[in-house]
């Protein structure tokens, strides 16, 4: 019997590092395609040792590069689906640079879009975010909100795949599943609010420099239940073609004061907090949003953690990664 096979791109990072552990958990021959960029083989070595994993160093932006990595994970038997989180993780770089997130959250997509399309793949499940909504303030954001007008390269681009997505699937996709993640905490950390604060915190035991007022307010998920979402969504069904689904807790998040604090307590208790002026961290932050799950609601999803207990559980987590 010829094995079907899971193409992974941006399998070596944070969250494709937890999504292929869970693929593999249900039997799944993983094809790991990564450039590592911003992921590392450490973050999946006890499951290359498994022997249902495979990995191939490769730049998917490049059309021939991802033929050849296609070519690749069809040696090791058939491709069955591509789930696609090769993106920027860096959202200020992409702000300070376009080619940044056209190259790799972008161009990725094309790439790996017309290589399905040339190897008969027909089912894709795509790593996009709430960065494509742009900043509506209190406005709940659910999957029907609109005009989606994104304030980052990072969320025009994941906004731009979507679209060339949506067409895909009118010609040659039997099944797109689109995420939109929202912040997303835990472990192997390699960014975010957290991973940032600790690494100023190891530099500076004394004091923690926080990007913004501290008002920022946002809801974060822990990533043992981002991928639990995920799957749950990809083996749903569905009538619809597209399955577009915004994953998240159900509370109205935290501040990032209230972050900065409870690292502070965990890691650094006489550090002293300084706060910036502006209300978000960078060009391109979204400092505050509303974030709507009701539709995954009811498919008959929840999560396992709010806000505050992602936070809490991640802290520990990095605390412990970081040797904190």
């Amino acid at each position: 019997m010829i094995k079907k096979i899971s193409f992974v791109s941006g399998a070596a990072g944070f969250i494709g590092s937890s999504l292929i552990a869970e693929l593999v958990r249900n039997g799944k021959h993983v094809v790991v395609v990564d450039d590592l960029s911003n992921g590392s083989l450490s973050n999946i070595q006890r499951l290359l040792n498994t022997g249902l994993v495979s990995f191939y160093n490769a730049d998917l932006s490049s059309d021939s590069a991802c033929d050849d990595a296609f070519a690749y994970a069809s040696t090791l038997g058939k491709i069955d689906e591509v789930w696609h989180l090769a993106a920027n993780s860096d959202i200020p770089s992409g702000v300070s640079n376009i080619e940044v997130d056209l190259k790799d959250t972008f161009l990725t997509t094309v790439s790996i879009l017309k290589t399905m399309k040339a190897n008969e793949v027909r089912s894709i499940y795509f790593a996009s975010s709430s960065a494509i909504y742009g900043d509506l303030g209190d406005v709940l954001l659910t999957e029907e909100s609109g005009p989606l007008l994104p304030i980052s390269n990072y969320g025009a681009m994941k906004l731009a795949s979507e679209a060339a997505i949506s067409a895909a699937s009118e010609s040659y996709l039997d099944i797109a599943c689109i995420f939109r993640f929202p912040n997303v905490v835990g472990f192997p950390a390699t960014h975010g609010v957290i991973f940032d604060f600790m690494s100023r915190l190891k530099s500076n035991a004394a004091k923690l420099t926080v990007l913004g007022n501290g008002t920022q307010q946002k809801s974060y998920l822990h990533v043992s239940d981002l991928v639990s979402a995920m799957l749950f969504i990809a083996n749903s069904q569905s009538i619809n073609k597209i399955k577009l689904f915004n994953i998240g807790p159900i509370d109205r998040g935290v501040s990032v004061k209230w972050i900065a604090e409870q690292v502070i307590k965990r890691v650094s208790p006489q550090a002293k907090i300084s706060y910036g002026t502006a209300d978000r961290g960078w060009v391109g932050d979204v400092p505050k949003f509303n974030y709507s799950t009701a539709k995954l609601q009811q498919l008959g999803w929840q999560p396992l953690l709010g806000s505050e207990k992602a936070i809490l559980l991640a802290i520990d987590e990095i605390a412990v990664q970081m040797g904190m």
